[in-house]
């Protein structure tokens, strides 16, 4: 079987957790050929993970630089205008039908995509013009249609903006369709738009995994672009509608996480084709380790805003006030882009007295001596998944502080302490506490090590996709349909003399 592996801004270009998801995946599924897509800034981006033999191909989707452009003609521009017309009114004016609106839109620019004309329709004076009339026409955010906004009105320079990002964002839907018995994208967003080509010109079937909530991330980072209040809105518009098309047009749906499943579920999947998967770790490869002396903390990750390590280091400066002995050890790199997220990091650290108690210390060759490096591991996140970070530490033996973002709570459970994100004194008090209290740490440790070992396993997460790939190449679709077919291939097994307490549960 040949699966489409979809990514945006991950594997196999970039580290990271979802990175470490697909080399997880590639590598323990060897029976299946993955050919990855993946979606990236320019097309120069280096492969950065050693790839397992059963990867026979890599394509890379570059969203910037200098696209191919094919003119058309009269007749197939003022198609083209109409579908674009519909999926503005989707996107400034929604209705309860504006994600169908917008799929139909979708699929009606495909062939303009697949003919690399939309650079040069996209960006006709008369499409802006288009777009201006609609977009000063349309309700400001939260208010009737005849009350006064204090909302700047969007400008030709807004447009002209709003649209080159259009065109960007649009690329993949022209990427050559991807030939294989499936396409697995493994978040939700442009990726999507590969699955969608696939679908509807090859008819793939299409299995999305979402691992942290796309949406609400790309609401962070335009929180704080340079972009104006007009085009940040028209991106997150589009963007909103992109993903819940995603969940309507997906075939099944594989959230890192019950609180995943639930968010589907509200923006359009139906219930009988989501199942949560739980991310996995080798246990093997993180075992226990003799606490550090002192009181040290540990953290581990990207240094970007969406880890809040800002938050973080605040925390901390208070935890020094009740421990003046503690230390913060944060082990990590900047994502290319975002270093001077990390000097700001460091100024906060200087600022606050902190230096050479809180501490950058690079990447390690081996997380676990991440995790061992501190007493307790620490999260701060403001958005997640299902993070590695926490299933991993709980496997070290580690005893765990989170902020309640995404499936923390349901990986934690009741074996770590979980508070409000953005509450840097909440995170400093549970810290205090599990650094001082000898016998809770401990007793936390060793619970999050059974219940990560009980639940969380690599294996376990391989399991559940052996048993969805083949099903949804057999276009079986439903969670009753995988369980009927599970419930054939077990019964074969047993006519074939099969030992049944070797099946996967």
């Amino acid at each position: 079987m040949r699966i489409a592996l979809l990514t945006e801004g991950s594997y196999p270009t970039s580290d990271g957790g979802l990175s470490l998801w697909c080399d997880q995946l590639t590598t323990g599924l060897g029976e299946y050929e993955f050919d990855v897509h993946a979606i990236v800034a320019t097309g120069t981006e280096a492969i950065t993970w050693t790839l397992p033999p059963n990867v026979v191909d890599v394509t890379l989707t570059p969203l910037w630089g200098q696209a191919a452009k094919s003119a058309s003609g009269r007749a197939e521009t003022r198609r083209f205008r109409s579908m674009f017309v519909r999926m503005l009114d989707a996107m400034l004016v929604p209705g309860p039908r504006a994600v169908d609106e917008f799929v139909s839109a979708l699929q009606g620019m495909l062939p303009f995509a697949r003919a690399q004309h939309l650079p040069v329709l996209l960006t006709s004076p008369k499409v802006v013009d288009l777009l201006l009339e609609r977009w000063r026409h349309r309700p400001a955010p939260g208010r009737p249609r005849d009350e006064d906004s204090d909302v700047p009105a969007p400008t030709v320079a807004d447009a002209v903006v709003a649209i080159g990002l259009l065109d960007h964002f649009l690329r993949p839907l022209g990427a050559k369709a991807p030939e294989a018995d499936l396409c697995h994208a493994v978040s939700n967003g442009l990726a999507c738009l590969v699955a969608f080509n696939a679908k509807w010109t090859n008819g793939v079937p299409f299995l999305l995994t979402e691992h942290g909530l796309y949406l609400r991330e790309r609401y962070l980072e335009y929180r704080v672009s340079a972009y104006s209040f007009a085009v940040r809105g028209f991106v997150l518009r589009f963007l909103r509608l992109l993903t819940a098309a995603s969940y309507v047009v997906a075939d099944f749906i594989t959230p890192g996480s019950d609180y995943n499943r639930r968010w589907a579920i509200r923006h359009g999947a139906t219930e009988d084709r989501v199942r949560p998967v739980y991310n996995g770790v080798d246990p093997s490869a993180f075992a226990e380790g003799p606490e550090p002396e002192g009181p040290v903390l540990s953290w581990a990750g990207r240094i970007a805003p969406i880890k809040d390590v800002e938050g973080l280091i605040t925390a901390f400066g208070l935890v020094r006030r009740e421990i003046p002995e503690a230390r913060l050890r944060m082990f990590g790199s900047s994502p290319a882009g975002l270093e001077g997220y990390r000097d700001r990091c460091q100024a906060l650290i200087d600022s606050l007295g902190l230096t050479g108690a809180a501490t950058f210390e690079g990447r390690v060759d081996d997380i676990v001596d991440a995790y061992h490096a501190g007493q307790a591991v620490v999260l701060s996140s403001l958005s997640e998944g299902f993070p590695y970070t926490v299933i991993e530490a709980m496997t070290s033996g580690r005893a765990t502080v989170s902020t309640d973002v995404g499936g923390v709570r349901e990986a934690v459970g009741d074996t770590g302490l979980v508070v409000p994100a953005r509450d840097p004194q909440a995170l400093a008090e549970a810290c205090v506490l599990v650094l001082t209290d000898h016998e809770l740490r401990h007793r936390l440790a060793r619970a999050a090590r059974a219940r990560a070992l009980q639940h969380f396993t690599l294996e376990q997460f391989l399991t559940v996709y052996r048993e969805i790939y083949p099903a949804l190449a057999r276009r079986q679709y439903s969670r009753a349909d995988m369980e009927t077919a599970r419930t054939e291939a077990i019964v074969e097994h047993e006519y074939s003399g099969v030992d049944l307490e070797t099946a996967p549960t």
